[in-house]
């Protein structure tokens, strides 16, 4: 899957893409936001995660800020099975590009993807509690809160810390899901 916005590039990684990837996500900020990246991050890591075989149904994209010359690669979105198997919307921008919509919109293009190729019915989100911002960005996709807190594992924090879900039904013509019950019901 490839995916172009306004201002991105949404494409599979490939192997050279290993040190970009190891540098964008090298910042703890990051990364203990995320479940699954060990702290700290190496180039090891980001040659395995390039590496790793996915499922056709769970697209890990780069997300590449388009430039007057060659893209520059600014994080990463992706779907993933929960822990309870329910397909999950996730992303990560570096720091210095953090508060100019980049998350927002390599997002959007990923919520296309769900409901248009990958025919999803609805689609999952979560945040940790202390990162707030992704909670914005979500409400901004049309993410409903389902009030539910779940302790969920980060690598990176070696441990649990509570997580906010949210879930967006894809069922509506391209619109967020507008009744707050029905999103609720649905997860």
């Amino acid at each position: 899957m490839f995916a172009r916005t306004p201002r991105l590039l949404l494409r599979p990684g490939w192997a050279e893409d290993a040190p970009a990837l190891a540098a964008a996500i090298a910042d703890e900020a990051i990364v203990r936001n995320l479940a699954s990246p060990p702290w700290p991050y190496s180039l090891n890591d980001a040659e395995a995660w390039l590496t790793r075989d996915r499922d056709a149904h769970e697209p890990a994209l780069l997300v590449f800020r388009r430039t007057a010359g060659a893209p520059q690669l600014i994080g990463a979105a992706g779907f993933g099975p929960m822990p309870d198997g329910r397909i999950e919307l996730g992303y990560w921008i570096a720091r210095r590009h953090w508060g100019l919509g980049y998350a927002t919109e390599a997002a959007e293009a990923m919520i296309a993807n769900a409901r248009d190729t990958l025919r999803l019915n609805r689609l999952y989100a979560g945040h940790f509690t202390d990162n707030p911002a992704s909670g914005r960005v979500l409400e901004k996709l049309g993410f409903v809160a389902t009030g539910q807190i779940a302790q969920r594992y980060s690598v990176a924090r070696r441990g649990a810390a509570p997580c906010r879900e949210f879930v967006r039904d894809l069922t509506a013509a391209a619109a967020p899901c507008d009744q707050e019950a029905a999103c609720r019901q649905a997860a």
